[in-house]
């Protein structure tokens, strides 16, 4: 077995570990191991199975230590067992796999164990100030002399006993709280305590193989705020596509919070994950990714509508209609995908790369269409008919459409893509794309 413990602070250190950090870094450790637990000051994980998973130790600490020190872990150890790596964090020391454990453990100073902390002045009183020294005592005198836990303490740490854990249970909802380390007077100054949430959510979704296209940031008022100020406010992000990447949420919500004006200032956060989906995993090329450490388009493009917004930034979503000018609706890009919008089949006939707004009438001479000549119909017809359910509310009619469509060889201009109307009363022509 393998063990890491992350350390936080201690309570008499400058930033004292709170429950609610303690629960929030373990919650967070999920994402590598669904084996962790709360001891003391330190979250522990068992991380043998995931060795593997991740690319070996070194591989799994580049990504385990940048994220917990985000989330105030000061101290990071390895050991064969959960006690031994959290005595061996204590003491500052990494690496509890390279020696033999007793040579490891016997140096360290007695406060380094909970069990022994307790009875260091009367350890020190017979000359005892290592974990070496007091496992060199006879065991029957100490059994005597201290209570129960310190035998069994330095047993577990030395791997001669087992160790039971109470599990860390991924909640079935995400919903976290943070109290600031100080009041803040303009929110994008909550950025710095929104990312460690963001940080727990990510965490949160990639243990559920989850993604999310919504969350919201909650923010309390201080205490002694104007009467008016209320009790706080609330910002909902929303992504066009389900995603964890810490970087992207937390640049998302910054052009949020850029346009933010606090009543009065703010001392607790909370988030919350509205709408989540599932997020398939895609296997990892063996090959070299020429775009790899560029900002993917989508991520870009929600920035940008943040920042100028929602009306301003569209995208094209397809839709399952025959009527080709209608095959396409734009979207504001923060908007997420109805279900289904990518399941349209393709076009089983060729499609012209340019579609003009509105379709070009022809003229017609000995029952030919003319476009800068006569055209020569290629390919055709392909019937379309659509749209008898679509009803214009401004000139109170349909946008019924019923059209055979040619692909038709101008000898100037090329390739084009011409229809025939057939429910008028006289049959027209026009053109209505270019094919490049």
């Amino acid at each position: 077995m393998l063990w890491s413990a992350l350390k936080l602070p201690s309570p008499d250190e400058p930033l004292p570990s709170t429950d609610a950090v303690r629960q929030a870094l373990a919650v967070w450790a999920l994402q590598f191991t669904p084996r962790v637990a709360i001891a003391e000051e330190a979250v522990l994980l068992e991380v043998g199975g995931s060795l593997r998973l991740f690319g070996g130790r070194l591989a799994l600490r580049e990504r385990l230590w940048p994220g917990a020190q985000e989330l105030g872990a000061t101290a990071l150890a390895w050991a064969p067992n959960a006690l031994a790596a959290l005595a061996l964090a204590h003491a500052g020391v990494e690496d509890g796999l390279g020696e033999p454990l007793a040579a490891l453990l016997d140096p360290l100073p007695l406060t380094v164990l909970s069990a022994l902390r307790a009875h260091r002045m009367t350890l020190s009183h017979i000359g005892c100030r290592t974990l070496g020294d007091v496992r060199r005592l006879p065991r029957a005198g100490l059994a005597r002399r201290f209570d129960a836990a310190l035998l069994r303490a330095l047993d577990q740490a030395y791997g001669h006993a087992p160790q039971t854990h109470s599990w860390v249970v991924l909640p079935e909802r995400f919903d976290a709280r943070l109290e600031l380390p100080h009041r803040v007077d303009e929110a994008a100054a909550m950025l710095f305590g929104a990312r460690r949430l963001l940080l727990q959510l990510a965490a949160w979704l990639a243990a559920r193989h989850l993604g999310t296209t919504a969350f919201t940031l909650h923010w309390a008022h201080d205490a002694m705020r104007s009467r008016g100020a209320g009790e706080g406010g609330q910002l909902t992000v929303r992504t066009a596509e389900p995603t964890r990447a810490v970087d992207h949420l937390s640049r998302l919500l910054a052009e949020h919070l850029s346009q933010v004006t606090l009543a009065a200032p703010v001392g607790d956060l909370r988030l919350t994950a509205d709408e989540v989906r599932s997020l398939p995993q895609l296997s990892v090329s063996w090959l070299p990714d020429d775009a790899q450490g560029q900002e993917p388009l989508a991520h870009v493009l929600e920035r940008l509508s943040a920042r100028l917004g929602e009306a301003r930034v569209l995208r094209p979503r397809l839709c399952a209609d025959h009527r080709p000018e209608y095959a396409a609706r734009w979207q504001p890009v923060g908007q997420p995908l109805p279900s289904g919008a990518r399941t349209v089949p393709p076009p089983a006939w060729p499609q012209p790369s340019l579609l003009l707004e509105q379709p070009l009438r022809l003229p017609v001479i000995a029952h030919r269409p003319q476009h800068q000549g006569e055209l020569q119909l290629l390919l055709g017809p392909q019937r379309v008919e659509g749209g008898w359910w679509d009803r214009d509310e401004a000139s109170g009619q349909t946008r019924h459409a019923a059209r055979d469509y040619w692909i038709a060889r101008s000898a100037k201009t090329g390739l084009l893509w011409v229809f025939q109307t057939r429910l008028a009363d006289e049959p027209a022509w026009y053109l209505h794309g270019f094919f490049a």
